[in-house]
């Protein structure tokens, strides 16, 4: 058994947070500026923790 990678973890959870901003009901400047804030944090999770 893999032990859970609490960085996977919120990487993953932020990916989904940022499609869901995409979906979500207001302006398109809105949406982009939560995906990409919840893309970057994603992106830095994995910096941080190694995940591939």
């Amino acid at each position: 058994m893999h032990a859970l990678n609490p960085s996977k973890i919120r990487a993953a959870a932020h990916r989904a947070m940022a499609l869901a901003a995409l979906h979500a009901n207001s302006s398109l400047s809105t949406r982009l500026t939560r995906y990409n804030q919840h893309m970057s944090k994603a992106r830095a999770l994995e910096t941080i923790g190694g995940v591939q």
